[in-house]
């Protein structure tokens, strides 16, 4: 089990390192970094809107309640997006202050 899990870590971090992540991080990315919570909460916002709205435009008029569920729904997938996403990025940053190119400042 041990070999399966380090070879998708070593996979995760080769695909890092393809998409850039050995540069030093942005100030915006060194705020999601630092907040997690409130770069999830932007970022579930526009999905609730646009699931809410479309669940309110399709849904009957005697249920109510569907606009809710969508609302909750699409704050609930965002959240886990980015939370998820942010998360990734926090390791970023540690990985990079363990291997000297980033001091964290």
């Amino acid at each position: 089990m041990a070999k399966w899990w380090r070879s998708l870590v070593d996979a995760f971090w080769a695909l890092d390192r393809a998409l850039g992540g050995q540069r030093r991080p942005t100030r915006f990315q060194k705020w999601v970094g630092r907040h997690p919570i409130k770069a999830g909460l932007c970022v579930a916002l526009p999905p609730a809107i646009f699931f809410g709205l479309f669940f309110w435009l399709v849904s009957d008029e005697e249920e109510p309640n569907n606009l809710l569920l969508a609302v909750i729904g699409g704050l609930l997938m965002g959240l886990i997006f980015s939370l998820f996403t942010a998360a990734s990025e926090r390791l970023r940053q540690r990985r990079l202050k363990r291997l000297g190119i980033w001091d964290g400042s």
